[in-house]
């Protein structure tokens, strides 16, 4: 069962709190130049057009379930697909863009990495191709590329439960699926340990992640892939194998920050071809039939 985004999504419970404390940096540049092209760089793809509506009624009343029961069960699911996610290979493709002042893409950087697994069993990815570059002012290294691909997957396990601030919103269908939405807030902050700061979509029925928009953050701020300006990614999950909710589309965008000019950027990840990779091959030790015991000696 393989569920993508559909071709409109409408987010219209999220209340005024999710614009304040997750607004995207990418919604507010060039005032003037948004009031002239108000279709411009801030529209997201055409596959996941959103609206988020500020003034949205108050949240609806809870769930069937206690919300405490519903926190538990999700997390437990995000325990096994975060044990079952290196099981599998996929493909991977970076797609980053400029935006002129105009709202209309400018230069592009595109690259596809493969997900191999080595004969000791770690997971790494390996490019296709050489990367593919018209970009004319952001500056994006393969190894940068490599980066995105650490963003963690799955925030909410089970062990990193009691971090969190976990409140009930509202709900609402995403790609026909309905859906619970939490939202989440780390109780404390340090320099090493970055957390999830964000909102949640769970599937009401089977009560899965199926969707995350958020950031990780520590007592510094905003954390960044490497020397990226990307921070806020929204993220949708692909059910694998009627089994796994893993993501299959994530998407940030920021400014890239010049002298005397802010260049609109769009970062765009997609995950395809998940495919278990074959059980490992273990080479069992040849053994060599003891010899038998000489018969003791006679007195």
């Amino acid at each position: 069962m393989k569920r993508i985004p559909a071709n409109s999504v409408s987010l219209k419970t999220l209340t005024s709190i999710l614009l304040a404390a997750l607004a995207v940096p990418f919604l507010a540049i060039s005032g003037a130049a948004a009031q002239e092209n108000p279709a411009g760089p801030q529209a997201p793809p055409p596959e996941h057009k959103m609206e988020r509506v500020i003034g949205a009624a108050q949240p609806e009343a809870p769930p069937s379930l206690p919300p405490a029961q519903i926190i538990t069960a999700f997390s437990k699911k995000e325990d096994l697909y975060q044990a079952e996610r290196p099981l599998y290979s996929y493909r991977r493709t970076v797609r980053i863009q400029e935006f002129g002042p105009d709202g209309k893409p400018g230069g592009e950087y595109n690259a596809t990495y493969q997900a191999v697994r080595s004969s000791g069993g770690q997971l790494y990815e390996k490019a296709l191709a050489a990367p593919e570059s018209s970009l004319q002012y952001f500056q994006f290294e393969p190894d940068d590329a490599h980066y995105l691909g650490s963003v963690p997957a799955f925030p909410l396990t089970t062990d990193q439960l009691a971090k969190y601030n976990v409140k009930f919103l509202s709900s609402e269908k995403v790609d026909e699926i309905d859906c619970y939405i939490f939202e989440v807030h780390p109780k404390t902050l340090d320099r090493k340990h970055p957390l999830f700061d964000g909102i949640l979509w769970v599937d009401q029925k089977y009560l899965e992640v199926v969707k995350t928009y958020g950031k990780w953050v520590t007592d510094l701020g905003p954390m960044r892939p490497g020397n990226l300006p990307f921070n806020m990614f929204e993220t949708y999950r692909e059910n694998v194998e009627g089994k796994y909710w893993f993501p299959n589309y994530s998407r940030s965008e920021d400014v890239y920050k010049l002298q005397g000019r802010e260049v609109p950027v769009r970062v765009t990840i997609k995950w395809s071809d998940f495919k278990p990779f074959p059980p490992a091959e273990v080479s069992q030790p040849t053994t060599t039939p003891s010899p038998a015991a000489a018969p003791a000696a006679k007195p």
